[in-house]
């Protein structure tokens, strides 16, 4: 249906006029909140940057201090600790040749052609081979019977070798028995069976473990340790004896 006409006006422009500020009201608040929007978006950027504008120094200072420090170590290994490990490695092997003679003091104090143990454990302290070097040392001392100085470095040194770990602390504990410490011996075996499930070293700290036991009076806790010889170390050269002297405490504990 076409207009209608009245007085040369259109009565449907009343209408479209009303219709028409509405949509304007309504475009404005929509680019009002699209406004908002964007200065919340906005705000946390600008504060961001305000914060590093008043601290670029402090900024700028610790990143550098952090490119610094990881030069430093980079340089370090490679200009200082490598040259000083591979001098290191050098002097170990020469103590390691009186070693397999068994010659503990020259290998302890150094033949004349190399420093020895002792020295290599003080003046390349940090090395692979200076840490290695304490080993050889707590063993070396342990034959020599200085019973007292194989603990003090043989404690001293660390390994993530899962065989050589048992050793070392087992060792800790031959110690303590030849100072008739078996408490003590006994702690250091039951922490060096700990360590690993290795077939060849594990039976021989338990038997050690169990023999300490004994010696302490505590007959049950050395039945556990020569049971497991017997269950989980069947093939190994300590099981027979084991098998006897679990015969022998069952039947004591049984009394």
């Amino acid at each position: 249906m076409p207009p209608v006409i009245k007085n040369g006006f259109n009565e449907e422009l009343p209408q479209r006029k009303s219709k028409i500020d509405s949509l304007h009201s309504m475009a404005k608040n929509k680019k009002n909140q699209e406004d908002e929007v964007l200065i919340d978006v906005t705000a946390p950027i600008s504060k961001a940057e305000q914060f590093f504008e008043e601290n670029r120094n402090i900024i700028l200072g610790a990143v550098i201090g952090v490119v610094v420090v990881a030069a430093a170590i980079v340089g370090y290994n490679k200009l200082i600790l490598a040259p000083k490990e591979k001098s290191a490695q050098y002097e170990l092997y020469l103590a390691q040749d009186l070693l397999e003679v068994e010659d503990f003091n020259g290998a302890l104090n150094g033949d004349g052609e190399g420093i020895g143990l002792l020295a290599i454990t003080s003046e390349y302290s940090g090395t692979k081979a200076g840490n290695l070097a304490r080993y050889y040392a707590g063993v070396s001392y342990l034959n020599l019977g200085e019973y007292t100085e194989a603990i003090r470095y043989l404690d001293k040194f660390s390994t993530k070798d899962e065989i050589l770990s048992v050793i070392s602390t087992g060792a800790i504990g031959d110690a303590f028995m030849e100072l008739n410490q078996p408490k003590e011996a006994l702690e250091y075996y039951e922490k060096a069976v700990r360590k690993s499930t290795n077939n060849f070293v594990v039976p021989v700290y338990l038997q050690r473990a169990g023999q300490a036991a004994m010696k302490v009076g505590n007959d049950k806790k050395a039945l556990q340790h020569f049971k497991r010889i017997t269950e989980d170390f069947q093939q190994s050269q300590e099981a027979n004896e084991a098998k006897k002297l679990v015969a022998m405490l069952e039947a004591r504990l049984a009394n």
